[in-house]
Order: structure tokens, then C-alpha cells, then sequence
């Protein structure tokens, strides 16, 4: 008995002894770190959640923002002159920078925002530098009427083309009023026919002294006095020179030009200015 008793103290011993290595006070304490830590997991948890969840429908917003804005952009409708057709070599003798030849292909659209494609200069006031055009009106520039020629019956015609004579000299039309301009399309000739130092500003300032803008500029030598052009030379067709204005606030728009390489002097058929009031 006395042995028993002894090794059922010892083994009773040797639980006290391993509960000492795990006490009851330092368990609980570990046991309530650990219920802390996984209470601020729960609580950092929904707020994670929250964050993702605003940065996706922020994401989702600029989306919709962007494919809204991609949606309603449209195509400026600039209108074709009637062709005329000419026969002989299409070489310009003289050119210096012009730009490759696009076989046929127009000009790429001019995309814009909804509403900015109105036609702001129709029967607009024109002004120019040659106060005696040698044939035409200036009002012809900003009359509509695109083709070279118009013709009555079959033998009868008259030309439709402001003449202004060689040398440099500019065209300026008066919008009346500050519009935010997106596109400017000039028609030189309906011919075959390239134009030196065609230049076209933009500015409030009806002596465009202050605020110019040079939305064109192929004037290679500083001829026309607002710098060397970047800009190619280009060949006069039917559907006249598209040129993007990128929403510039101005009321006035003064084209300057010197003439063409092969013959004869400066002449306009129609300048048509794009944008909203």
C-alpha cells in the first residue's frame, strides 16, 4: 500500500509539475491577445472592404465618365466644292515641304465635343489687306458657296472666287463675338494649285497684336512675320484644308497667304470657321 500510495503521489506530482509550464494566469493571458488581435482583424476587416469597394465604384465612374465623353465626341461636316477636273501633269514646280501625296484618301475627321460643330462664320463680316480685290467681293468668302464657278444655262458662268492679286496678303473675318473654335477650312482654289506661306491665326485682337494663337503655320522663312512653320504645303482639291483649332477662344480669324507656285494671284473661294458660341 505504501508503495502505491507513493507512485500515485509522484504521478500526481508530475501533472502538477507539467500544469506549471502552462498556468492557468499566463494561458489567459495569451488567450485574450489573441482575441484582441482577431477583434481588430473583424474590425480592419469591413473598413478594407469599404476602401476596395469606393475605389472600384470610382473606377467604375471614370469609366462610364470617359466612355461617355468617347461617345459624344462627333465629326465636323466641312462639305465638299464641286470637282473640277484638270488635265496635265500634277507636278508643282517650286514646292519645297509638301506633304505626301494622299492617293485620293480625305483628310482625317476632325472629332469634337457635341455642340462644337456649328458653323459660326456664314455671311460673317470678311476684311483684308487689299482694300481693291481685283475680282470678287469679300463677302464671297464667307457666302456658302464653295464651288470655283456657278453657271446659268450652258454657256454662262461667272466665278464665285475673291481675287485678291500676287504678293502676300491676308483675309480676316469677324465672328461678331469670343467663340470657342474647333476647326477652320479654307478653299483657296478649286484647281490644281499650292499655296506659299498660308498662314491662320486666331485672337481676340482684331490687329492680332495681343492673344494670337497660330493654329497653321507652313510659312517656311518667316515670310508672313510669326515664325517658321512646322506645317506641310499642301495640294488645293475639292475638299479644301481642314485644320483643327482645338477649342481656342477668339473672335477673329485672319488667314495670310502668298500666292501660288505655279500662277496667278491670291484667291479665296470660302473659309468656313467651326466651334461654339
Amino acid at each position: 500500500m505504501c508503495f502505491g500510495f507513493f507512485i500515485s503521489q509522484r504521478r500526481r506530482g508530475a501533472g502538477a509539475v507539467g500544469a506549471n509550464n502552462h498556468s492557468p494566469k499566463k494561458g489567459s493571458a495569451w488567450r485574450l491577445a489573441m482575441l484582441e488581435k482577431a477583434r481588430r482583424g473583424r474590425r480592419a476587416l469591413p473598413r478594407a472592404y469599404a476602401l476596395l469597394c469606393v475605389m472600384a465604384l470610382a473606377g467604375v465612374a471614370v469609366a462610364e465618365e470617359a466612355a461617355e465623353m468617347k461617345e459624344e465626341l462627333v465629326p465636323i461636316k466641312f462639305g465638299y466644292a464641286k470637282p473640277v477636273f484638270v488635265s496635265g501633269s500634277m507636278a508643282i514646280k517650286g514646292t519645297q515641304n509638301l506633304e505626301p501625296h494622299r492617293e485620293g484618301r480625305p483628310y482625317p475627321p476632325i472629332l469634337v465635343p457635341k455642340g462644337c460643330d456649328q458653323l459660326l462664320s456664314r455671311e460673317c463680316k470678311v476684311t483684308s489687306s487689299n482694300l481693291f480685290p481685283i475680282r470678287g467681293k469679300l463677302s464671297m468668302v464667307t457666302d456658302g458657296i464653295k464651288d470655283d464657278y456657278l453657271q446659268d444655262f450652258e454657256y454662262w458662268f461667272w466665278y464665285t472666287r475673291l481675287v485678291l492679286g500676287e504678293g502676300l496678303y491676308w483675309i480676316q473675318i469677324d465672328l461678331g463675338e469670343q467663340n470657342e473654335i474647333y476647326a477652320v477650312c479654307v478653299w483657296h482654289a478649286i484647281r490644281l494649285a499650292v499655296f506659299k506661306d498660308v498662314v491662320v491665326l486666331i485672337s481676340d485682337d482684331p490687329d492680332f497684336v495681343d492673344g494670337v494663337v497660330t493654329v497653321f503655320n507652313n510659312d517656311l522663312d518667316n515670310t508672313v512675320g510669326f515664325g517658321k512653320g512646322k506645317d506641310f504645303e499642301y495640294l488645293e482639291t475639292n475638299e479644301g484644308r481642314p485644320i483643327p483649332a482645338n477649342g481656342t477662344k477668339g473672335r477673329y480669324v485672319r488667314c495670310y497667304s502668298n500666292g501660288p507656285y505655279n500662277r496667278g494671284g491670291n484667291m479665296y473661294v470660302q473659309v468656313e470657321v467651326f466651334g461654339r458660341k
